[in-house]
């Protein structure tokens, strides 16, 4: 029988889990002028704010 998997997001603070549901992890491709070689730029952003990050240079 399997253990449930417990958090401690889910055992500590149920408001704080629920806030943390609204962002996001987002990962952009940039190409370097330089060498042409793509780097990755993430960030942790809102949710309401992701198209705003993607559309930025």
């Amino acid at each position: 029988m399997a253990k449930a998997a417990k958090t401690a997001i889910k055992t500590k603070d149920q408001k704080a889990a629920a806030e943390a549901k609204n962002w996001s992890k987002v990962i952009k491709a940039v190409r370097s002028p330089k060498t042409g070689a793509y780097t990755f730029k993430e960030t942790i952003v809102h949710k309401d704010k992701v198209k705003e990050f993607l559309a930025n240079k």
